[in-house]
């Protein structure tokens, strides 16, 4: 690109966007790339400041930052996103369908690392909903070179950066455990937690059952239930280490495979997830489900929904963020819970 004083570009093509900024109006372009400068625009270059004007230079070693965004939008699309047209240089990525978002983070920072461009996603791991943004992507000087662009491509790699999984709307079965409920000295404030929770994502219950302590009542209510063709399991109570707490137990009995007893997020710790061998979750959860706004299960729930298996390693990765604040008010998912790095 050339730059050259404003009076003197008529005639010529722009190689970028002028943006108007009108403080609690507007903040748009008033003329776009390759407009062609006419002498009646001089005045209203001025007025916006532009007292100088970079006109396009063909180079072909060089990519404008429109068709550079594109690259770097390439880079990150994947299935049941669209994107937006550029504007001022910059592309964003829309959700075509609610579902769960993954961002490979590694490839991320490597792309951002080199320099001159930026991809800024939402937080890996979360729900979003369809028409939400998902990324924004830019170059950050008004022309940048093709070589540097192919490095960003090499650095990528074949794969998108960006996964929309579908949440699916799933049958649940629920056993409430615990002798104080089974032998109706407390009311069940559990059960209503879990069916709200599920319910937001179109979750259905299909089976509850109340039983005892006893290990071997709850291992035949979980084992039931899957037999039943439940997609899930969720046992509530009995999850501590306290003498009577034999819900651990019941759950191993059933056959599934233990993934991890216990996660490094609070509320959450005493968490407990497992897979039966045709890939369905039974999990264990904790009191604090009951009582408290956001947990552990928060977490999880919209993995366990989009089939994203829940893993050892991803559940120690949440330590860092995985210390919920307990804010008088809870703006959850828009804070840092469940969202370290």
């Amino acid at each position: 690109m050339k730059l050259m004083k404003t009076e003197e570009a008529v005639g010529q093509v722009l190689c970028h966007d002028i943006t108007q900024i009108i403080k609690g109006v507007t903040k748009d372009a008033v003329f776009r790339k390759g407009h062609v400068i006419r002498e009646e625009d001089i005045p209203v270059l001025l007025r916006v400041g532009k007292e100088h004007v970079y006109i396009w230079e063909k180079n072909e070693n060089m990519l404008h930052e429109n068709e550079a965004a594109h690259i770097l939008r390439a880079i990150c699309q994947n299935q049941d996103m669209h994107a937006t047209e550029p504007k001022e240089g910059k592309i964003e990525l829309i959700a075509d369908q609610n579902g769960l978002l993954l961002v490979d983070i590694d490839r991320l920072r490597a792309v951002n690392s080199l320099g001159e461009m930026m991809i800024a996603t939402r937080a890996s791991g979360f729900p979003v909903r369809k028409g939400d943004r998902l990324c924004g992507v830019r170059v950050i000087p008004l022309v940048i070179g093709r070589a540097k662009m192919e490095q960003a491509r090499q650095v990528a790699g074949p794969v998108p950066l960006l996964t929309l999984y579908p949440i699916k709307q799933k049958t649940f079965g629920l056993v409430t455990t615990g002798n104080e409920v089974f032998h109706g000295r407390i009311q069940d404030t559990f059960t209503p937690v879990i069916v709200e929770k599920l319910a937001e994502y179109g979750g259905r219950m299909g089976a509850h059952e109340i039983v005892d302590d006893e290990p071997g009542h709850i291992t035949a209510a979980v084992k039931k239930m899957l037999e039943a063709g439940l997609d899930m399991v969720f046992c509530t109570g009995g999850m501590s280490v306290d003498p009577d707490d034999k819900t651990p137990l019941a759950i191993r009995q059933s056959g599934a495979n233990i993934v991890s007893y216990g996660a490094p997020v609070l509320p959450g710790a005493m968490f407990l997830v497992s897979y039966t061998d045709d890939g369905r979750p039974v999990c264990g959860l904790p009191g604090c489900v009951m009582y408290a706004k956001r947990t552990i299960f928060d977490l999880v729930l919209p993995r366990l929904l989009a089939d994203v298996p829940v893993t050892a390693s991803w559940l120690a990765s949440l330590g860092h963020g995985g210390l919920c604040l307990n804010c008088p008010d809870c703006h959850f998912p828009n804070c840092g819970f469940g969202k370290g790095i």
